[in-house]
């Protein structure tokens, strides 16, 4: 279940992440980048690549929080300890 998550969080915002690095770089020239006054020191390809991995970061972090908030109440509130093992106050939530 947890590499099904990890899918549902990866790969929409792998998808994504490639749509936004074509519209952004439709109207942004990577060449007139500036870094604290500074340009930027990598090349074009390098530029495109690191934007992508950064957009593709924010994209997974937005899917991670939307799959942390569809997770029922149930999966939140159960005692992962074996039955005979739990205490009393985990009991309730098996």
């Amino acid at each position: 279940m947890l590499m099904q998550r990890m899918m549902w969080i990866a790969w929409p915002a792998f998808l994504m992440a490639g749509v936004m690095e074509m519209v952004v770089f439709a109207f942004v020239d990577p060449g007139a980048l500036y870094w604290f006054d500074e340009p930027l020191q990598l090349s074009r390809q390098g530029i495109y690549t690191l934007a992508f991995f950064v957009f593709w970061a924010v994209l997974m972090a937005s899917s991670a929080l939307t799959t942390l908030l569809t997770i029922s109440p149930f999966e939140v509130n159960r005692c992962p300890v074996p039955t005979g093992e739990r205490p009393l106050d985990c009991a309730k939530y098996s």
